[in-house]
């Protein structure tokens, strides 16, 4: 394995380092002692201790009492297909898994310009904006931003509050389907906010999905910002 170079955020590097060799295989099992990893690295143990409580917070190390520190096997990725009807609670049922949707919180906003034209209303109408979180068997997946109409869904927010799901709240508005018009990704680095809804490190990566939902009659629907852990996460297009 390599050093790392003078003037880098030690810690983070180390830590990237370690994650590389987890994921090649290279590191396996019980890990080697501090002192030897710290020579390899030429790092400190304070240090390097840093980038393992990073690495054990995402889940791939474990410390043992009086054992050592442990490789975790790797959880599968959730697999989650992206097409004209996606939808959360379905793709992770389908990988016979639970999912479950809380609401972080939700406010009132006016529509900006560019809000206003993904949802086909007039700059400066009034919107719902939910922050969720989804989850798996209890493991966060991803933290979304929502935006709706109010004049259109006056009920969206009570309505996701009790039930966690954006299609059984859309239903109770009224609306009993809905489609993806459009779907788009990049990566990020994860925000210090995000991080700790999807208790992660802060210098993980998270794929992020724009996407716009409309209904029978091409009417928006939704306008959705996804941010997605990239550790936990594999999406697949489907066409």
């Amino acid at each position: 394995m390599e050093t790392i170079e003078d003037g880098m955020a030690r810690w983070r590097r180390v830590a990237d380092l370690l994650r590389a060799g987890i994921r090649d295989g290279s590191l396996a099992g019980r890990l080697p002692p501090e002192l030897e990893l710290a020579e390899r690295f030429g790092v400190n143990r304070h240090t390097l201790r840093r980038a393992i409580a990073t690495l054990a917070r995402d889940g791939l190390l474990r410390a043992e009492q009086g054992r050592g520190t442990f490789v975790n096997a790797a959880p599968a990725r959730l697999v989650y297909p992206v097409g004209a009807r996606t939808r959360f609670s379905e793709n992770v049922l389908a990988q016979s898994r639970e999912p479950g949707g809380r609401l972080i919180r939700a406010d009132r906003v006016r529509a900006d310009a560019t809000t206003a034209g993904h949802l086909d209303c007039r700059p400066g109408d009034t919107l719902h904006r939910l922050e969720t979180l989804h989850v798996a068997d209890g493991v966060p997946l991803s933290v979304a931003t929502s935006w709706f109409s109010a004049d259109r869904f006056p009920g969206i927010v009570q309505a996701y509050a009790e039930c966690g799901s954006v299609t059984q709240a859309l239903r109770q508005q009224g609306l009993e389907d809905y489609r993806r018009r459009e779907t788009r990704v990049t990566a990020e680095r994860l925000s210090p906010v995000d991080a700790e809804h999807l208790a992660a490190s802060p210098d993980g990566t998270v794929l992020v999905s724009f996407a716009i939902d409309v209904d029978a009659d091409d009417r928006p629907v939704q306008l959705l910002r996804t941010r997605f852990h990239a550790d936990r996460m594999e999406l697949v297009f489907r066409h």
